[in-house]
């Protein structure tokens, strides 16, 4: 540190000069001298076992990043808005315009849907993301016998213009993009989606958002096409093509990895099916005539996220990078090498119970997607894992962004990470391991093979399992559920459904819109169509055909529907909710969930670690912990437990007290009613011994959890 001292009326003051290094007050460290001093702090406890981690990408983390690990000088990452496009995808980044919050509605009645959107607008988005209803996806009108099961489910129902025109009242699709989210109808959807807007005075030129043409994730998802995979393609491509003609604002096609992430894909296996799939679109539409830097700009990408925040930004940075290098290789432009990214908030994360902390699951991702540069995040409301979203929630989520944007200034900031030894490092380390899992998928012959082949859901169970074990184990907490479980929330209730009502009351709309249009010649020449399949169904939709006739008509006389077992969302607190679910019942019949008494012995502070430890353990599976916050001997234990009500007892206390108290205290607890005795850490050698006392099982920092609970459950429910 350097001082000046001026001279006058600020004589004798010291005054701090502008340039002040922090570091110059201290000498250096080289990496060995502090490797050194770690390892002594460890006393014996090996390095890589204490100070390691790695997870499920297989990326081992560093606990100390330097220069030397990653050299900053030169700048090797590049400048925002340049290839590899690590630091963002424009030189401005998000400074100019902020980042597009985009929102989505999930009520399936289009009026109730149209309120969300307007209120989500009013409230601070700028775009929508339309998701339509499982029926729609498929391809059916609301009257269809195959649309029973499915009108309603999982977004809004639209069969006909009216509907569209219906959830799109007052939304000025000139300003506010809309993304739709069709699945499989992802041609009648946007064919519906431009005559409607067309009716409504905006020309396609003037259209903002996307038709998000995703067929292999829609695939993995949903199980089926309506098509063979290639057919497919060729629609996805004669849209890219119409698109890009004649709609210059919206982009085509869209890979998502919500299939792969919700099923437990890890970050790398995530960058490698997004690139896979990026490059089988690509070919597609350079194979249908556009030239690869257009075929690029048809294409966005939709990434997951989930909790990890560093992560989360080192992904999100590896798949620019990622897309920057394919686009390259396969001749593009700089300008088809800049990735467009829409960040949203993983469901896999989102719990169904202690729904707050899902406030804290949105805010991280958010927080990742900003920092990484993402052109548009969507946030979702914390309770919607469990119904349809209610305007308190849906607040919450949109008032997420803002507070990021307005008040912490993420927007006016370009890749705050970039330069950071650890971030730009875990930004390579996965762009390396995604390449090589990359190469992998082309040596099978793409990634539709891999995927409709089996290998890509055998990579992710893999990963899925260890990760469950992780979980079932603790070694991956799930907080607020498996990590300091908190008491039941009171939530604003969530609207109920009528899936029949609305059902009914869409095919009534249906029969009516029916009776007024016949588009008959219109759809027999989208039937007979062997290309500019997109300007004939635009065509036909004008002439008021149905979402379910322009997708039949779409289908070719003998066509083969392409079936594959679809990924299986694998929620990451799926095994304690089950657990919680059970106790619950468990509850309701009984009258009082199963208890556990935790019989501490010696002092408080004796007790206090492996008591907590306890408490969340059997916690975490919906079990009622109870205890006495006071000193105790074995009599006062086993007194505690009599008077508990309760048919499991465990014992608390020190590795310095159990070979003297286990041998007294096991027994009478047993005595006193205790039909299961554990013991709260690990025996060791004692173990023998302590379950000759009577101790049934040992609860430790590596006991599966989730199997313990349900054993005891079932136990106690066995017990007439």
């Amino acid at each position: 540190m350097r001082t000046i001292r001026p001279t006058g009326a600020c004589q004798g003051v010291e005054v701090m000069a502008t340039a002040f290094e922090l570091g110059l007050a201290f000498p250096p460290i080289d990496h060995t001298t502090w490797r050194k001093a770690v390892e002594s702090d460890l006393k014996g406890a090996p390095f890589e076992k204490r100070m390691i981690a790695t997870g499920d990408d297989g990326i081992a983390l560093q606990p100390l990043y330097t220069e030397a690990v990653f050299p900053t000088r030169g700048d090797p990452a590049g400048v925002p808005g340049f290839a590899p496009f690590a630091r963002a995808a424009s030189p401005l980044g998000n400074t100019a315009h902020g980042w597009d919050i985009r929102q989505q509605p999930d009520h399936p009645d289009p009026a109730r849907a149209n309120a969300q959107i307007l209120d989500d607008l009013a409230g601070g988005g700028s775009s929508v993301a339309l998701p339509l209803d499982a029926a729609s996806r498929h391809g059916h009108d609301a009257d269809a016998p195959a649309a029973a099961e499915l009108h309603g489910h999982g977004g809004v129902a639209v069969s006909t213009r009216a509907d569209l025109a219906r959830v799109l009242e007052g939304v000025r699709l000139d300003i506010a993009g809309v993304w739709l989210q069709a699945g499989a109808a992802f041609l009648p959807a946007a064919a519906l989606h431009v005559a409607t807007a067309e009716a409504g005075g905006v020309a396609a030129e003037n259209l903002l958002g996307g038709f998000d043409a995703d067929p292999l994730g829609t695939l993995m998802q949903q199980g089926a096409l309506p098509v063979p995979i290639g057919r497919a393609l060729g629609d996805m491509a004669d849209l890219a093509g119409w698109t890009a003609a004649h709609a210059p604002h919206m982009t085509a096609v869209a890979v998502g990895t919500a299939p792969y992430h919700d099923a437990g894909a890890s970050s790398v296996q995530e960058l490698a099916f997004l690139l896979g799939t990026g490059l089988e679109y690509l070919r597609a539409l350079t194979a249908a005539g556009l030239d690869v830097t257009a075929a690029a700009r048809q294409i966005r990408f939709s990434i997951s996220v989930g909790a990890r925040f560093y992560q989360a930004i080192a992904k999100l940075r590896a798949a620019r990078v990622l897309w920057s290098a394919a686009v390259a290789a396969s001749g593009g432009a700089p300008a088809g090498q800049a990735m467009r990214m829409r960040v949203i908030t993983g469901r896999r994360v989102l719990t169904r119970r202690s729904q707050s902390i899902n406030i804290l699951r949105n805010t991280v991702a958010a927080y990742a997607g900003a920092v990484a540069g993402a052109e548009a995040i969507t946030t979702v409301p914390f309770d919607a894992p469990t119904g349809l979203s209610t305007a308190q929630s849906r607040r919450n989520a949109r008032n997420t962004q803002l507070v990021l944007a307005e008040e912490c200034h993420l927007s006016r900031v370009i890749d705050p990470a970039g330069g950071s030894w650890y971030i730009e490092s875990y930004t390579n380390a996965m762009v390396e391991q995604a390449w090589a899992l990359f190469q992998q998928i082309e040596a099978q012959g793409g990634m539709i093979a891999a995927a409709t082949g089996g290998w890509v859901a055998g990579q992710i169970g893999a990963v899925q399992t260890r990760r469950a074990r992780d979980i079932a184990s603790r070694k991956v907490p799930i907080t607020g559920i498996s990590e300091h479980p908190g008491a039941p929330e009171v939530h604003t209730p969530q609207d109920s459904i009528d899936r029949a009502a609305l059902g009914r009351a869409a095919a009534q709309r249906l029969a009516e819109w029916r009776r007024a249009h016949a588009p008959g010649e219109a759809l027999a020449a989208l039937a007979a169509a062997r290309d500019n399949r997109t300007a004939t169904a635009i065509a036909a939709a004008r002439a008021g055909a149905t979402l379910g006739e322009i997708a039949a008509a779409l289908v070719p006389p003998g066509s083969v529907p392409a079936v594959v077992q679809p990924l299986a969302a694998q929620p990451d607190d799926a095994a304690f909710d089950a657990l919680r679910d059970a106790a619950e019942a468990f509850a309701a019949r009984r009258g009082q969930p199963p208890l556990v008494w935790l019989a501490g012995v010696g002092s408080l502070a004796e007790q206090t670690a492996r008591r907590n430890f306890a408490r969340d353990f059997f916690a975490a599976g919906g079990f009622e912990v109870r205890a006495t916050d006071a000193a105790a001997d074995v009599a006062a234990a086993v007194a505690g437990f009599a008077q508990s009500g309760a048919a499991i007892a465990v014992i608390c206390s020190t590795d310095k007290r159990y070979p003297t108290v286990v041998a007294e205290l096991a027994p009478k607890l047993r005595a006193a009613g205790a039909r299961h005795v554990l013991l709260a850490g690990h025996p060791g050698a004692a173990e023998a011994e302590y379950r000759a006392a009577g101790v049934a099982r040992f609860i430790h920092i590596r006991s599966d959890v989730v199997e313990t609970l349900w054993s005891l459950l079932r136990a106690e429910e066995a017990v007439a």
